[in-house]
């Protein structure tokens, strides 16, 4: 009997090809962008879920209680807890420390010691001990993590062993020289890990080698390092709330008085998700964000069932006749609805296919979009599998249901008559809710695109107090043999053609790792109850900065003799009205050691994106300090002048890789996941309306079939087709008008709620909004007004024809 059906159905298909066309086409692009979020979503869900004890893993995390400021968290821990944690706490089996390294130096050694080739890895590289290897699972392939205990050792990813040494085969004791600094041997070559891990190994050196041993003996429980972290394994009957509690009063003998800090531990599940404590990959999700996600995916496919319930029942007109022999030939109403399911079944299976293809094609594009490693092999998984089974049934019920019910429900008598306009006009309002319900989302998905535009405009376009235009920062080494190189860098980069200035500092305005500390200010008693940021600078920083000073003057160009320079925030955090009355008071940094007046007020500038506010900074002329180049270039000859830069580096610094980065590069990164998430509902808005306009299509196509005649005596009576047209259209205008009317005020309220997650926002504007509801209101009239100017143009001899 099914089989019987589903031929019927064929046949029916193949005799409506244009309405069997857009029935596919609205599901297939309704399924294959719920196939694209689904497979998104999948993938940042797996975020280290493939561990064996991930159900016993915890990392530790700081909470830093500061006056005047709400507790907040971090991922660092002092440096003290991983070498006593352990002894304090026999619940925990194992405990690893981790630190990650940037911008580090790696030269492969020849037999004889001498570098072969060099490589500079801006990430990736890590400081641990063996327990890691305990703790998570990372495959070995040669080697093992047994020698990881003592120092200058290391294992390599499999990725990176090929980089450096082509070949596995006789890699272990193989040497590498870090930073030119330390000598390590390769002990071990791990599996590349996976891409849907949050700790992105690809150097792991041994914990207690080169700057890392002073962490093994360091008593200072009061600082801590953004890139430095532990991870513990709790045993398999131990309690975590119980750690939990334990930890907040751990190390209290050990801090200072005035340390409120205290230990906190999150489960691994969580740490991919929690975007304010971040983690190593610096890549997180909000949970907030994936539930945006399902959200956009079930609208999405919505709107493309509202199309196929508009569609069929439009063209019921067409089928009356055959609903009628059917019936009078004994079909019953369970038959005919099987029949109709049959239809919907074999047109939402063709839907997938085209679905599965569309996402094929897109995969690549997708991927990049949203920054995950989206292949051909992700297709082809159980989980997709049961993905396709679940739409097919649910489309199926969804989509197929009302107009299976519909189509069964007439008359014979009456079907054969082809009378099937519903005097109560209950079917036809109920495809003009759906028509209002599609539009209603489809603006909401306009209006917030243009939203989130225009907040990445603003986040690009606004003054950030300082210029951000052809500006590179070039990391230097650190060490002070390259320091009392600085001079003669900056001497060399001066007489270039090119180069506008030259400044060397600790960080630009802007910074991914700002220095936080609090000071002693004007001889006080005690250091200030607030941090602020801290960066190092010499006296040409705010001409290449272009940062404007609005009292007192810059920094002397001095070695051993300290000056500070704050911005306007500071001065009012400090109490101050004016910035004249903050000059010539004396700052105290690391305890007497940089100890200095204040000499100029800044003008303030962004230290941090606009996801932050404005925040107090101060900065010293501290050589000792500098650690990058600032250089400012002649806009049009970056690419030569750059050239030119790196031949006078590797005169300068032979021993170092010259790698640079674009300011205005680094600031558009910090607004990526906005930028994606724009992408998405541009993207998103676009199908919605496509979608919505086939809604639209079924609907006019049905009420036009309706008002044939109408038309035709109209046409006689004189009427234009112009009149005509708009008789036909001004009813969908209204409804368009009701759709803006309901998703107006919803997407203004859920964008405000978004928009107040930052403290440098755009303000909405009814224009954003009347531009969503016009753009709406073109493509629908252009989808109606084709339809109507049709039926106009039909000869009224043919129209008011009767059979």
């Amino acid at each position: 009997m099914f089989k019987n059906y589903l031929k019927i159905a064929w046949r029916n298909l193949s005799r409506h090809k244009t309405n069997a066309i857009i029935n596919i086409s609205g599901l297939s692009v309704g399924i294959a962008v719920c196939l694209i979020i689904f497979l998104v979503i999948r993938f940042e869900l797996s975020f280290d879920g493939y561990h064996k004890k991930k159900d016993r893993i915890y990392r530790v995390m700081t909470e830093y209680h500061h006056p005047n400021v709400s507790p907040f968290t971090n991922k660092a821990v002092p440096y003290p807890v991983p070498e006593n944690l352990k002894e304090a706490f026999p619940q925990i089996e194992r405990v690893a420390p981790v630190l990650a390294e940037n911008d580090t130096q790696i030269k492969v050694l020849d037999n004889n010691g001498d570098p072969i080739n060099g490589f500079r890895e801006e990430t990736g590289v890590f400081y641990t001990k063996p327990a890691l290897f305990n703790i998570f699972d990372y495959p070995f392939i040669v080697g093992s993590a047994a020698s990881l205990k003592d120092p200058n050792k290391v294992v390599l990813s499999r990725e990176m062993a090929i980089k450096y040494f082509g070949t596995l085969d006789g890699i272990l004791g193989k040497n590498l020289l870090l930073n030119n600094e330390e000598i390590v041997g390769v002990i071990g070559v791990i599996e590349n890990v996976p891409p849907n891990t949050d700790l992105q190994l690809k150097i792991v050196i041994s914990y207690g080698t080169g700057y890392t041993s002073n962490f093994l003996t360091t008593q200072d429980w009061d600082g801590t390092n953004g890139d430095f972290g532990t991870f513990v394994l709790l045993s398999k009957n131990a309690s975590a709330s119980t750690l939990a509690q334990q930890l907040r009063s751990f190390g209290d003998s050990n801090k200072s008085d005035e340390n409120e800090n205290v230990l906190l531990i999150q489960p691994l599940a969580d740490i991919h998700y929690d975007t304010s404590t971040g983690n190593f990959s610096n890549r997180s999700i909000g949970t907030p964000l994936v539930n945006v996600l399902w959200l956009v995916a079930a609208f999405i496919l919505l709107i493309a069932c509202v199309n196929f319930i508009n569609l069929t029942t439009a063209q019921m007109v067409n089928r009356s006749k055959e609903i009628g022999v059917r019936k009078v030939l004994g079909g019953d109403k369970g038959q005919l609805r099987k029949q109709f399911l049959s239809e919907t079944f074999l047109i939402v299976l063709f839907s997938e296919i085209l679905a599965f293809g569309l996402v094929c094609i897109s995969l690549k594009k997708v991927g990049a979009l949203f920054d995950i490693p989206l292949t051909l092999y992700s297709l082809f998984t159980p989980a997709v599998v049961l993905f396709f089974m679940a739409i097919a049934v649910l489309v199926t019920i969804f989509a197929g249901f009302y107009p299976s019910i519909v189509l069964s429900a007439y008359n014979p008598v009456t079907a054969l008559k082809s009378k099937l306009a519903n005097p109560s006009g209950k079917g036809i309002s109920l495809r003009r809710g759906l028509v209002v319900f599609q539009f209603a989302i489809a603006q909401v998905l306009i209006i917030g695109a243009l939203i989130m535009v225009r907040q990445m405009e603003y986040f690009m376009e606004q003054p950030l107090g300082f210029k951000k235009e052809a500006l590179v920062n070039v990391p230097i080494p650190t060490d002070s043999i390259s320091l009392g190189r600085v001079d003669f860098l900056r001497d060399k980069l001066a007489v270039e053609n090119g180069i506008q200035n030259v400044s060397f500092n600790m960080a630009g305005p802007i910074s991914d790792g700002n220095w936080w500390t609090n000071f002693v200010f004007d001889h006080a008693a005690e250091r200030t109850d607030f941090f602020v940021i801290c960066k190092a600078l010499d006296k040409e920083y705010l001409a290449t900065y272009g940062i404007d000073l609005v009292a007192g003057r810059n920094v002397r160009e001095t070695h051993g003799t300290y000056e500070y320079l704050v911005n306007e925030t500071l001065v009012k955090k400090l109490g101050f009205e004016k910035p004249e009355e903050v000059l010539n008071k004396e700052v105290n940094l690391g305890n007497g050691r940089v100890t200095g007046p204040v000499v100029g007020v800044l003008k303030d500038f962004h230290a941090r994106s606009f996801k932050r506010g404005l925040d107090p900074v101060l900065l010293a002329n501290n050589f000792d300090w500098y650690s990058q180049a600032s250089i400012k270039l002649s806009l049009g000859q970056e690419r030569e002048t750059l050239d030119r830069i790196e031949a006078i580096w590797n005169d300068t610094f032979p021993d170092y890789i010259f790698q640079y980065d674009f300011l205005d590069a680094q600031v558009a990164s910090y607004y990526e996941q906005e930028r994606r998430l724009s992408n998405l509902y541009k993207l998103s808005a676009g199908l919605a309306i496509f979608l919505s306009c086939l809604g639209l299509y079924g609907l006019a196509s049905f009420l036009v079939q309706q008002r044939r005649k109408e038309a035709g005596i109209r046409k006689v009576l004189g009427a234009t087709k112009q009149r005509i047209v708009y008789l036909f259209s001004k009813e969908f205008v209204a409804l368009v008008f009701l759709a803006f009317c309901i998703a107006a005020p919803v997407s203004g309220y859920f964008m405000q709620q978004w928009l107040e997650n930052y403290p440098f926002r755009i303000n909405l504007s009814w224009t954003i909004f009347m531009l969503g509801g016009a753009v709406t209101l073109v493509v629908a009239l252009a989808t109606v007004g084709y339809l109507a100017f049709k039926a106009a143009s039909v000869n009224p001899v043919k129209s008011l024809r009767t059979e």
